[in-house]
This record gives structure tokens, sequence and C-alpha cells, in this order.
């Protein structure tokens, strides 16, 4: 496979993923710049590739070079049929080289028609390999806890008319404990420049289980208005769990069965909700496949891309990429 083939199919595996939705605050400036540079870029690759498919001006070249003999649809690009008095190479004429390439002392491939856009645009190609990366880590961390989520929901299961008020109590402070837990160590990683900011799979994954802990129709049978009718609210500002103890009594004592009756019902629908983000062809497992496969095209072509396009600036991560760069890594033993 040719480089501009491997570019032109990375290009379109990033674009399946998002390219750019999650970009850091200290990579931002070089994301906008490969975004503008690689607009320059596209035109030369697009004027390459045009050369190579244009067979027309290849047999008009053909007989200007050969002195009209027969020739192979390719020898002018290869320069197979190349006059021995030493006649210039036909795509020499468009501006390109065809001789074997090598990178200055600055890792740029000065044979390009614009190298410093394609070292730029590496260094976008560097940039995302990390980031992509450090997202894949993180995404599977909150994999894991969507279901830790999804089995404290199930615990509410256990709740019975046969158990003391304080036991109930303490089921459900024990639920929004783990709720609270789930907040603090994801609710920032999709805001402004978190990790996984403009990553759907998160933030519908935040948003899903929340509003199933607010959905007011469990318990409608039985009279009440959701859980917030039994004292379990989520601040709209904080977004974590509080219990009202006293109104959890209080429901308790005027219709015991009915309370009951609403924590199982939100039991079920909790845990499903919880389950349906983790499941085959669902938000997170789809995520992280498309990351995968960008990460892995990445890695099996990136020599390629080097040569082809120049090094590019190494990646630069913030501390959160970091961290999660390092988890990866400790993941697959990189």
């Amino acid at each position: 496979m040719s480089p501009l083939t491997i570019a032109s199919t990375l290009f379109s595996l990033a674009k399946s993923i998002g390219i750019g939705s999650s970009s850091q605050s200290n990579n931002t400036e070089t994301v906008r710049s490969g975004t503008r540079t690689s607009e320059d870029f596209s035109s030369s690759l697009e004027l390459r590739m045009a050369a190579l498919q244009a067979q027309s001006v290849n047999s008009l070249l053909g007989s200007v070079f050969n002195g009209g003999q027969a020739s192979s649809s390719l020898d002018f690009l290869t320069g197979a049929n190349k006059k021995a008095s030493g006649a210039s190479e036909p795509l020499s004429l468009l501006g390109f080289s065809t001789s074997a390439r090598g990178l200055s002392p600055g890792g740029r491939n000065l044979s390009l028609f614009n190298p410093e856009s394609a070292y730029r645009m590496m260094s976008v190609i560097n940039n995302k390999d990390v980031t992509y990366k450090a997202q894949f880590s993180e995404l599977s961390e909150m994999k894991t806890n969507v279901n830790i989520m999804q089995q404290a929901g199930q615990a509410l299961g256990k709740v019975s008319e046969s158990m003391d008020n304080e036991a109930i109590k303490s089921e459900l402070q024990a639920f929004a404990g783990q709720y609270n837990e789930w907040i603090k160590r994801f609710d920032g990683t999709v805001k402004n420049d978190g990790l996984l900011a403009g990553t759907q799979a998160a933030e519908i994954s935040l948003y899903e289980l929340e509003q199933s802990v607010e959905n007011i129709f469990n318990g409608a049978k039985n009279g009440f208005h959701g859980l917030r009718d039994l004292g379990l609210s989520i601040d709209q500002t904080t977004n974590l769990a509080t219990l009202d103890t006293s109104k959890l009594d209080t429901a308790l004592a005027s219709n015991k069965d009915g309370a009951v009756s609403t924590i199982h019902e939100f039991s079920a629908n909790f845990a499903k909700s919880a389950g349906l983000l983790t499941s085959a062809n669902n938000f997170i497992p789809n995520r992280l496949a498309n990351l995968d496969r960008a990460i892995d095209y990445i890695t099996d072509n990136k020599p390629a891309l080097q040569a082809e396009f120049g090094l590019g600036d190494p990646a630069r991560p913030s501390t959160p990429i970091a961290k999660a760069l390092a988890a990866y890594n400790q993941i697959f033993r990189i």
C-alpha cells in the first residue's frame, strides 16, 4: 500500500471517530494549525493523485519522451524508458521528484511540493496517536464503572417490606454514595477540555444514568413520582445525589409497600439503562472499537507516513492525557 493510500485511509478512519472532537488545551494550537495546513496539503495530495491517474497525459508524454515508441502506461513515472541522453523525468516537470526520498536533519521531506505543510500534518497525526490511546484508556475505565453502577442498581432489588426502615435507608445511602463516586470520577472528563469532551459515548453514559435516577415515572402506580418522593434527588449544580432521610421516613410511614415497590421498579430500570450502555454494538463498545482501529492503523503505518510526510513534532500531552496514556501503556505493556 502506498503512503498516499495510507494517508487517505487514515483521514477517513479519523473522520469516523470525530477527529479533533476532544483536543486538549495544550494541543489546541497544534490541532488548529494542522487543520488549516492540512487543507493546503490536501491540494498537493490531490495534484499528485491526479498526476498518477492522468492516463491521457501519460500517453502524450510517452510519445514525446520515447520517440513515439510503445511503452507501459506507468513507464513515464518510473523512468523505465528514459532516454540514455539523460532527459528529465516527465513528472519532474510538474514539480515532483520520483527519486528515493530522504528526510532532512529537521525531519522534513524536502522532495515534497510543500514539505512544511506535510510536516505539520504529521504533527497532528502524532498528537492524535497519543490522544486516541489516552481516550481508549479513559473510556475503558468508564465502561468498568458503568458495570459497577449496574450492580449498584441491582443491589436495590433486594430491599423488601420485611426490612426495617433503617436497613432500607442504608441501602439507598449506599447507592447514593456509589453514584457520587461515579460522578466525581467522570463528570469533569466530559466538560470543557476534559479528556472525553465531545465524546458522545461518555456524555450519554453520564446523562442516561442521571436521567434514570430522576425518572419521575418510577412508582407512579403507587402514587410516587420517582425516587425524589423517597428523598433521593440529584443536585443540579454539583450533579451529586443526596438522600433526605426525613422525607424517606415519611414515605415509609405512609406507604411502605408502595415505597419498596418504587425502589424495585427503579432498580430494574436503572440496571437496564446501565447494561445497555455497555452492550454489544452500543455507545461505549462502538467508540472503543473505532479508537482501537485508529490506534492500530497509525501504529502499523506510521513509519510509511513519516517517510512520506516528515517526522512531525512529537506529541506534548497534558497531565490528564499523560496519565491516561501511562495507563494504556501499562495495560498493553508498551
